[in-house]
């Protein structure tokens, strides 16, 4: 069973799609690790890596802290934003249409990559939101979540998430960056630096990105939420009909999944009582994004496939 996912990896390899991976499967009560081929040439891969989550980083830090505060009353669902934040213009778009990206936003950004935090901040507050409510996948509802969560509480992102996400859960190497040492995300980038572009500007302030972790913190994390009693029924669609959506996740089924830009993924399937983590530097060497979605979808169906 697990051979066929083993195999399937390292064909991927040899498709130069990555140099190599970290993979963690958790099945019949027990996590099995495997570290497979290299994170850089000469440079194996191997337990204690940190790696860059990108995108994970909305579900891990993010994500968790709305469930927890959707489950104890603080917030309601179905409320506009504004009315928890109201530096954002927009007066109408909710907390579910920014957790399942359906909030009508249009994410472009004028000279996005010249502003400073204070100027990027600005503009997310005041990003068009249009009357289209299809799913369209952004950055920006996570960041004006983020935004909120740190009015709500005065506290930056990295404060919150480690009283309410990383110490109770005992993950100790997990953290915004920049982190030295950890795996490198493009050939000759600074090391510990964070890839996103938009998180790289608003720092311990981004809640779409920037986070940076190692196997066995995701695996304290997973086993949350495999274990814990959230109050909210994380396997209902609060999305749309023809996009399913979780608090945060994308809903599968039976399976809770997010992925990450730069290569990582992690899955978690409650009912079942298993859990995949997937992670890698598949930017290292150049950047075909199109083609590593077909790829990762692969790999997925694969490994659901061989858990089932």
């Amino acid at each position: 069973m697990m051979q066929a996912i083993i195999d399937k990896i390292n064909q991927q390899r040899s498709e130069h799609l990555y140099l190599g991976a970290s993979l963690a499967i958790f099945q019949k009560g027990r996590w099995q690790e495997w570290y497979i081929g290299e994170v850089a040439p000469e440079a194996p891969v191997e337990a204690g890596l940190v790696y860059d989550l990108a995108s994970v980083s909305k579900v891990v830090g993010v994500g968790t802290v709305i469930i927890q505060l959707l489950a104890d009353g603080t917030l309601e669902l179905d409320q506009p934003l504004k009315s928890y934040y109201p530096e954002v213009a927009d007066e109408t778009v909710t907390i579910r249409q920014l957790l399942t990206h359906t909030s009508g936003i249009d994410p472009y950004i004028p000279n996005r990559d010249q502003l400073s935090a204070r100027e990027l901040r600005a503009a997310i507050n005041h990003i068009t939101v249009t009357t289209d409510k299809r799913f369209l996948y952004t950055d920006i509802n996570f960041l004006l979540l983020g935004f909120m969560l740190e009015d709500l509480f005065g506290k930056s992102l990295a404060e919150l998430f480690q009283e309410r996400v990383f110490r109770p859960l005992g993950m100790a190497e997990t953290s915004f960056g920049p982190r030295l040492g950890a795996v490198l995300t493009v050939n000759g980038r600074a090391d510990g630096l964070v890839h996103d572009p938009k998180a790289q500007v608003l720092g311990v302030h981004a809640g779409s990105a920037g986070l940076f972790s190692i196997v066995t913190d995701l695996e304290r994390f997973c086993e949350h939420y495999l274990m814990a009693d959230f109050g909210v029924d994380l396997l209902a669609n609060y999305g749309s009909p023809d996009k399913p959506r979780s608090l945060g996740w994308n809903l599968d089924g039976d399976w809770l999944d997010h992925t990450g830009y730069t290569g990582p993924f992690i899955m978690i399937n409650r009912r079942r009582q298993q859990a995949v983590i997937f992670l890698t530097n598949r930017t290292y060497a150049y950047d075909d994004r199109p083609l590593w979605i077909a790829k990762r979808r692969e790999l997925r169906d694969l490994i659901k496939q061989r858990l089932s």
